[in-house]
């Protein structure tokens, strides 16, 4: 996936960033509302997400600053598990992003992203249920909010996409 505007652009990471992808797990404020990993998961997580990129059009991408290339967050585009006939889509972002509407941008990206590879295909996400930042992000991005979804003793807000619109 590639995408730019004047505010982010999303892109494949090199190997050469999964400094920027492990400190971004470092800010306890970040990964609050995330299941917990080891600094090396992160890592695997990294090295798939690289493979990845050579074998379909499923994977996390950085997100980086249009204006000086700084590193935002990332994002990413999967077979949802509970349901491999949808694609999940998530993102995160550093904590000095947050509240400049860059969340929306990603969804409103990454919708458009998972239509053009697949329009059949529902688009789904969850979120934690104290993260209310990231549901109206979502629900602003045209997801409707349906009945929570339990998974691995969490319950986690889940959100459909709205082809509708």
């Amino acid at each position: 996936m590639y995408y730019k505007n004047d505010t982010i652009i999303i892109r494949e990471f090199t190997p050469q960033e999964l400094h920027l992808f492990l400190d971004l797990f470092k800010n306890e404020n970040v990964t609050r509302y995330l299941p917990y990993k080891s600094p090396e998961e992160f890592k695997e997580m990294f090295e798939k997400a690289l493979s990845d990129y050579k074998e379909g059009p499923f994977s996390r991408w950085g997100i980086f600053n249009a204006q000086n290339d700084d590193f935002v967050g990332i994002c990413l585009a999967r077979a949802f598990h509970h349901h491999p006939d949808n694609t999940e889509i998530g993102y995160i972002l550093g904590e000095n992003y947050w509240g400049k509407g860059i969340g929306t941008q990603i969804c409103q990206a990454l919708v458009g992203y998972c239509l053009s590879t697949d329009e059949k295909r529902d688009i789904v996400a969850v979120t934690d249920l104290d993260n209310i930042g990231s549901q109206k992000v979502l629900l602003k991005s045209g997801f409707n909010q349906q009945e929570n979804l339990i998974e691995e003793n969490r319950e986690l807000a889940y959100f459909l996409f709205s082809k509708d619109q």
